[in-house]
């Protein structure tokens, strides 16, 4: 659905992306990853053929950027991380213009409108001023515009920037509806714990090249080379520390206020011996736990927060 091949944009001796290759098919979620001026904005808008590469190829639904540009915009649904609205218009007159804009008509642009306000959750709102929304409710305006046609691809820049949380709720919900409807899409966010819970690929992209572009499992398996435990214990920790540095594949132990923060070595599958050490030492354990790996974690550890 979406293939790119040393895609390039150079503006002047800033090189905005450099050499991206990226491969997504039908029903992916990519979570498009980086810092503020990574180049993901630049990407977005090469994808929806409104900027155009320096060199380089991108190919959507099969259709080349560069010679099939009305093609692509057809099957393509993209929403800009700031877009526009017409305060003066009711919430229904703003989809049914756009929906005239994309040649729907009669009885069937007045259905479409209200079954995208519907999976927006937006219906309650159908008669009132688009100027009257708030923030969250812009947002879904803005996805329900692009939903209008019914796109195949979906191109999402920051949709859920500056939302509070529960708006930030209400979008995820509704990326997890549209990648249940099977619809392409790439979204790009600093909301980096959701995004591993709506998309099945990442890629993380900074100063314009593309680090990582992999499954979210494959990911977090390169990130996470030694387990890190968190083992609780009563009595005397410094001593319950000491005892755990002894034991096989343990590379360091930590200890603070009764918490053991136990670092393995690398691959390291089964440490099932360590409570089992403690217990016979005496020890009564209060926690046990393997420190979860998310993509914070991985965003840190594979970037460095340099942009172009």
């Amino acid at each position: 659905m979406i293939e790119t091949s040393d895609l390039t944009k150079v503006y002047g001796e800033l090189h905005a992306i450099q050499h991206l290759d990226i491969k997504l098919e039908a029903g992916d979620v990519f979570g498009f990853i980086g810092p503020n001026g990574s180049g993901k904005t630049t990407t977005m808008k090469i994808l929806a053929t409104l900027l155009n590469p320096t060199w380089g190829e991108a190919y959507v639904c099969g259709y080349s950027i560069y010679t099939r540009p009305k093609e692509i915009r057809r099957l393509i649904g993209y929403m800009p991380d700031f877009f526009g609205v017409y305060d003066d218009m009711k919430v229904i007159e703003y989809l049914e213009f756009f929906a005239a804009a994309y040649r729907i008509k009669g009885a069937k642009r007045r259905k479409v409108c209200d079954d995208v306000l519907e999976l927006v959750d937006l219906g309650y709102k159908r008669e009132a001023l688009v100027t009257s929304l708030s923030r969250g409710m812009t947002q879904r305006l803005g996805l329900a515009r692009v939903l209008l046609h019914d796109p195949q691809v979906l191109l999402l820049d920051e949709p859920a920037s500056g939302l509070d949380p529960r708006a930030r709720i209400e979008i995820r919900r509704l990326l997890k509806e549209l990648r249940s409807m099977g619809k392409t899409i790439m979204v790009s966010s600093h909301i980096l714990p959701e995004l591993a819970d709506i998309c099945n690929k990442i890629g993380i992209i900074e100063r314009g090249e593309l680090l990582v572009n992999s499954d979210v499992d494959e990911v977090m398996r390169r990130v996470r080379r030694q387990p890190t435990l968190k083992i609780g214990v009563q009595g005397d920790s410094g001593a319950a520390a000491k005892l755990i540095e002894t034991q096989p594949q343990v590379e360091s132990v930590a200890a603070n206020n009764g918490v053991l923060t136990v670092t393995m070595a690398a691959e390291t599958a089964d440490y099932s011996h360590l409570p089992s050490a403690l217990i016979g030492a005496g020890y009564r354990l209060t926690l046990f736990k393997d420190e979860e790996v998310n993509l914070e974690t991985a965003f840190m550890e594979l970037t460095k927060g340099i942009t172009a």
